[in-house]
């Protein structure tokens, strides 16, 4: 299960814990936060256990010396999605014990694929984002199996329009935002288009002034808001709109972008290889394009995108990083392929443990007070108990415990979510512990 955020502590990371060394190019903690997998150069996806800081996992499914660019979860971590220069997108299911593990679904292009990512609700369904400009959705259930690409729509009556349309609609990035319902496509041209998954019809497109080529797009887990990161080196956030439904009309939401937060490093106008929110969403790290030094910039979001705090990392170029699912941990990626892991070293704060405990530098004598240790008179225990399971209870039958925090989350059933989770994977919701494999010789 998920840890919940240190309430007396800070809820970012500030010093190195560890480094795990493998080639990695990226780097994805799955969704409990219990391993980290990364994609890595010589064509392998690989999975670290971050107790231990062991290889658990070693997933040869791409061409030898081609480039693993992406590693997705499924939101269970049952699967494991690897994407690469070899022109393929290869699905692992990891709780398979052979070994070596053999794919589990292979999805081909004609060109090298950049990113890729499962659906949020089903990881049947995978965006890919390829080298050429190119992107998908790409749908892999028997009765909906499906290649839909996303294609910014133009006025045919707009002739200069349609003369650049190329340039205009080709996309860099994409992201799916967190219920999935939508993705965000970054272009060339520093344009934001807007689909709707289920239809793969486009319903915003907006504009970003002076933004130029886009990078990367990284959500809130509220879904609110979103970071985009550019080629003119400055990070936006960006509130959520509200979109039209997909319609006969083809309505589309077409207005320019106003940044809510902007966030650069002012004196040495870095650019950036990386950016991700916190799962709480209150801090935003920028991993540094920095040839200098392996640096993250930390900012808080809940104080006007304040400057924080700046992690260094040593002398490696920086090329990717990621935020822990429930605490205050970064893994990043250097040039040389070593994933660093920073953390918040803790204290021991007994008094945490009970309002009235003290702590005191040395051992004092204790004076017990007479009923301290008293015990209840069972009488009263009992009468109390009775009161208790004659009071009525309260329940509301459209609210459903949230998964990660336990708190009530009201669920919305409408086309788009039925339609994800129609012929669902077998990622259940459950905690889904890696097998533990063992070599011939440690089974003698």
């Amino acid at each position: 299960s998920q840890s919940i955020l240190d309430p007396f502590g800070l809820t970012y990371p500030t010093a190195v814990q560890a480094t795990l060394e493998g080639g990695a190019l990226s780097v994805r903690f799955n969704p409990t936060g219990s391993l980290v997998a990364a994609g890595t150069w010589n064509g392998a996806a690989v999975v670290w256990d971050l107790v231990t800081g062991a290889q658990v996992r070693t997933l040869e499914g791409h061409a030898k010396k081609k480039q693993v660019t992406c590693v997705d979860w499924s939101r269970n971590s049952r699967y494991l999605l690897s994407a690469g220069k070899d022109w393929n997108v290869v699905v692992w299911d990891l709780s398979v014990l052979s070994q070596p593990l053999d794919r589990y679904t292979t999805i081909r292009f004609d060109q090298p694929v950049s990113s890729a990512a499962f659906h949020p609700r089903n990881s049947k369904i995978v965006l890919v984002v390829l080298a050429s400009g190119e992107a998908f959705i790409v749908d892999t259930r028997h009765d909906h199996h499906s290649r839909i690409e996303l294609c910014e729509t133009i006025d045919e009556s707009d002739e200069e329009a349609q003369r650049y349309l190329y340039l205009r609609s080709a996309i860099t990035t994409a992201k799916f935002n967190p219920s999935g319902k939508l993705v965000f496509a970054g272009t060339a041209a520093g344009s934001l288009l807007v689909f709707n998954t289920r239809t793969g019809t486009m319903i915003g497109r907006h504009s970003v002034a002076g933004a130029g080529q886009m990078k990367q797009i990284a959500f809130a887990r509220s879904g609110r808001f979103f970071i985009t990161n550019s080629s003119d080196r400055i990070l936006r956030q960006f509130e959520v709109p509200t979109y039209p439904t997909p319609s006969e009309d083809m309505t589309i939401l077409d207005e320019e972008l106003e940044p809510s937060l902007r966030f650069s490093d002012p004196i040495n106008r870095v650019a950036w290889n990386g950016v991700v929110v916190s799962p709480d969403g209150e801090w935003l790290a920028g991993g540094a394009a920095d040839a200098a030094g392996h640096k993250i910039y930390i900012w808080d979001l809940s104080s006007d995108g304040q400057f924080t705090a700046t992690l260094d990392g040593g002398r490696e170029l920086l090329v990717d990083l990621d935020w822990h699912p429930s605490q205050p941990c970064i893994a990043s990626v250097t040039k040389v392929g070593d994933i660093i892991v920073f953390r918040t070293p803790s204290e021991e704060r007994w008094g945490a443990f009970a309002g009235g405990f003290e702590e005191v530098d040395e051992n004092v004598e204790y004076e017990e007070r007479e009923d301290e240790f008293d015990i209840e008179d069972e009488d009263v225990v009992e009468a109390r108990k009775r009161k208790a399971e004659e009071e009525p209870v309260d329940m509301d039958d459209d609210w459903t415990p949230h998964k990660a925090t336990g708190g009530p989350v009201q669920e919305t059933f409408d086309d788009d979510a039925l339609w994800a989770e129609d012929d669902p994977d077998d990622d259940v919701d459950t905690h889904f512990d890696l097998p533990v494999l063992y070599d011939d010789e440690d089974e003698e």
